[in-house]
């Protein structure tokens, strides 16, 4: 798989574009039908709480077959719930003849207990009626039950936590889950975890939780067995899809007339046009459609079988739009839904051409054909990009290249509104950065001369001691790199971190917004310790507060290595590409070694370098001067003094220096962090003699 950086015109935030291998691995089916990452997670079928992280389009339904039909004729399991988000999914779980293609029983769903299929539950009384139906349904023989995440917690609240004893619990799209105590959901699983007289299954199609929030509390995720499959896995075993670009650029002016220069008929799109309170919509989403497809040529009806809209372009083709908008006719609405889950047309490249989408066709949309998806405005969930991506990336017999392009507004110079627009170009360039942290391969880092690892290839002449070593693990991409001074996770929830859920700490950096804007606008003023040691520091303690000190700190030196070998890999491959043209685009591996090859990779070396510093090189070149300047000055004007618990890191970091050198922070030193360590010390003692004054006071006046 390689990887390159491509700004194709002003105000074009960085770009990323994969090429992949095609070995074909990852679809190709083993003798039980099952496909890799099917076969990876079947082989954990035994474990009790199994989470599932694997990308859109990898299978995750039928591994969730397999899974359930062995723990219902195997293990000793009454019955199978599959809970799913929205009722469109619930098709993923269809009838699925498994035994043709080698597996011992086959996946059958009754009618009846399919409630995907059932009215929608917006009306209390068909809400009511289909928690009848899983009652009855867990009094029955019958084995496997559909159902949305809300029928779920309607159940659970109506029927108590004991009526789920003994069975399967499987949750689709995972992330929508949280810990947080007002997400309904996320409480009750936390009880049947606590109860634990179930099995559950979980899956997600993101590397990261949510956006904010964890999905589990610490405790409960630990008793998690995890499957991983990695997007690099994924596309590089795809046998036709071979390359993926994905690409932010800004406009001016109404966004339909942007669409009409971005969106090619002649590929299978999905369009996702804003939400109605977005600062980019119209105010009419019916016109909003209506000029989207006048964009694309002139309408020529509805086809009442399908209820797609006829469009004839400007080559004269015609082209079939479903209109996922338009909810103004529910019959219609139903109309277009049904045609575009017939799975008599599934392998049918010319069923639809063209999809316009609001709040629908996101996760679990199954359009195999799909190639762009084209979305309007930022999205505020990372977790829905990685979605709507995942649409265009589905492997399909002669479909070689996908792409997804996020149009956003540009923060023009004259415009009123310039902290929305900024606010909302910070979090497509976090978006970026974290699909090229999601599609790079996975990281094994170890500490210098720690030894090579089994599997991994370390190129001519093998590992040598003492020596920059970069190893590879041709089977799944791996990468073994060996870091000096890198501390070492203790504890095996810690090791656990650091394997599988980097991608989620470095999710939680990019969302810090603090750390956006002074990495990518403030770099005058902010050292990259700054950002590296305490802004990611901080956020490893929030997201995990019972580790100690020291496995803490050993995630955050993972998490910002992983960040920063890869930034820095591309930036190197940036260079290299711009002085050879005829080049082309090396892989990623390539960019890690010359990276490391430069110099002796050492934690002290990772930290000091500013993790937004390959973001900017190509924002700095494709943003206009003039508007770039404007921004850093709006964002350095809002640095004020050091923040108490900022204060509160930097002494530490105080403390840390004075254990290594004998003696405290010296505020005149030549060194820059030395001399913010120092502010830091001073500031923090400024901050307790205010606390200890106004206490003395309060006391005073008690008395």
């Amino acid at each position: 798989m390689t990887h390159s950086i491509n700004p194709t015109n002003a105000y074009t935030v960085p770009s990323v574009s994969i090429t992949t291998a095609r070995t074909g691995a990852s679809s190709r089916a083993n003798v039980l039908g099952m496909r890799v990452m099917q076969e990876r997670a079947y082989a954990k079928r035994g474990e009790q709480y199994l989470l599932i992280k694997s990308p859109p389009a990898s299978g995750k339904s039928r591994a969730l077959m397999f899974i359930a039909l062995d723990k219902i004729n195997n293990q000793g399991l009454q019955q199978a719930i599959v809970v799913v988000p929205e009722r469109s999914i619930g098709s993923s779980f269809a009838d699925e003849p498994l035994s043709q293609y080698g597996f011992y029983w086959d996946w059958q769903v009754a009618p009846q207990w399919n409630l995907c299929n059932a009215p929608s539950v917006d009306e209390p009384r068909v809400a009511k009626s289909k928690v009848d139906a899983v009652r009855k349904f867990l009094a029955s023989t019958d084995k496997i039950l559909v159902c949305t995440h809300a029928t779920f917690r309607f159940a659970m609240e109506e029927l108590g936590i004991a009526a789920f004893d003994n069975r399967l619990i499987a949750i689709d799209e995972f992330h929508h889950v949280s810990s947080n105590p007002n997400n309904v959901l996320g409480s009750q699983l936390g009880a049947l975890i606590t109860r634990d007289k179930v099995h559950l299954v979980a899956m997600t199609g993101s590397y990261f939780r949510g956006d904010s929030e964890a999905v589990l509390s610490p405790t409960d995720e630990s008793k998690f067995e995890t499957v991983t499959f990695t997007y690099y896995e994924q596309l590089n075993g795809y046998q036709w899809l071979k390359s993926l670009d994905i690409g932010y650029f800004f406009y001016t002016g109404a966004y339909v007339d942007a669409v009409a220069k971005v969106l090619n008929p002649a590929l299978k799109t999905i369009v996702h046009i804003p939400n109605v309170n977005a600062r980019e919509s119209l105010k009419d989403k019916q016109r909003e459609v209506e000029e989207i497809m006048h964009g694309l040529g002139e309408w020529k009806g509805v086809d009442t079988a399908t209820g797609f809209h006829l469009v004839q372009s400007r080559d004269g083709r015609t082209l079939k739009v479903a209109d996922l908008v338009d909810d103004s006719d529910p019959a219609q609405r139903s109309r277009v839904l049904t045609a575009l889950k017939d799975s008599a047309q599934k392998n049918n490249r010319n069923h639809i051409d063209i999809i316009i989408a609001l709040g629908m066709a996101k996760e679990g949309f199954d359009w195999i054909w799909c190639e762009h998806a084209l979305t309007i405005g930022y999205r505020s969930s990372l977790t829905e990009i990685v979605q709507i991506i995942g649409r265009a990336t589905r492997d399909a017999e002669g479909k070689e290249r996908a792409r997804f392009t996020n149009l956003i507004a540009e923060p023009a110079a004259e415009q009123s509104a310039v902290i929305e627009a900024v606010n909302d170009m910070l979090k497509a360039i976090s978006a970026s950065l974290l699909m090229e942290q999601v599609l790079a391969p996975r990281y094994e880092f170890t500490p210098k001369n720690n030894g090579q690892i089994e599997g991994f290839d370390y190129g001519e002449g093998g590992y040598k001691e003492g020596g920059r070593n970069v190893g590879v693990n041709t089977e799944t991409g791996q990468i073994h790199i060996e870091i000096n001074g890198l501390a070492t996770p203790q504890s095996t929830e810690a090791t656990r971190i650091c394997k599988e859920d980097l991608n989620e700490v470095v999710t939680s950096f990019l969302q810090d917004k603090t750390a956006l804007e002074r990495g990518l606008f403030d770099q005058e003023n902010t050292l990259p310790e700054e950002l590296t040691q305490l802004r990611m520091g901080k956020i490893v303690r929030e997201r995990y507060p019972d580790l100690s000190n020291i496995d803490q700190e050993a995630i955050r030196q993972h998490a910002i290595a992983a960040m920063n070998i890869t930034q820095q890999a591309k930036l190197v491959l940036a260079e290299v590409n711009a002085e050879d043209a005829t080049q082309g685009s090396t892989a990623l591996l390539d960019g890690v070694r010359k990276f490391i090859n430069v110099r002796d990779l050492n934690i002290d070396l990772i930290d000091r370098i500013n993790p937004f510093e390959a973001a900017y090189s190509v924002l700095a070149k494709a943003m206009n001067e003039k508007l770039l300047r404007q921004v850093q000055t709006s964002i350095a004007a809002k640095k004020v003094g050091i923040p108490e618990d900022e204060a509160r890191d930097l002494a530490q970091r105080a403390l840390q220096f004075k254990t290594e050198r004998n003696r405290l922070p010296n505020i005149n030193s030549t060194d820059a962090w030395e001399v913010r360590q120092a502010e830091g010390v001073a500031a923090f003692a400024r901050y307790r003699a205010q606390t200890k004054a106004a206490q003395a006071q309060e006391e005073s006046s008690n008395g």
